[in-house]
């Protein structure tokens, strides 16, 4: 099983250091095109999108978040922050063990 990254340049290019392969796109339809070749490869069990791409195709990360079984979409910040209305990483982590970092 192996991760897929798509995201930004530099969230991208992040994980591809760590040797998880992916890709670079700045608009919906890179998105989507991305998106698509991503589930096509059936050895990608963990799909991981920034929260920004992440709204480009929000319908279509939608579906599978909520009515397909695989792949596993994770979404990250990418290095400009949370986006408004969500939690930061610290934020996540403090609410899911109940103790302040």
């Amino acid at each position: 099983m192996n991760y897929y990254i798509i995201g930004d340049e530099d969230a991208v290019l992040g994980f591809r250091l760590v040797g998880v392969r992916g890709a670079a796109v700045t608009n919906r339809e890179q998105a989507e095109r991305a998106f698509h070749a991503a589930l096509e490869n059936e050895q990608n069990g963990i799909l991981i999108i920034t929260e920004r791409v992440a709204e480009l195709i929000r319908p279509l990360v939608d579906r599978f978040l909520f009515r397909e079984k695989f792949p596993l979409i994770v979404e990250v910040q990418d290095r400009l922050g949370p986006l408004e209305g969500k939690k930061d990483l610290r934020g996540m982590v403090n609410e899911a063990i109940g103790i302040k970092l």
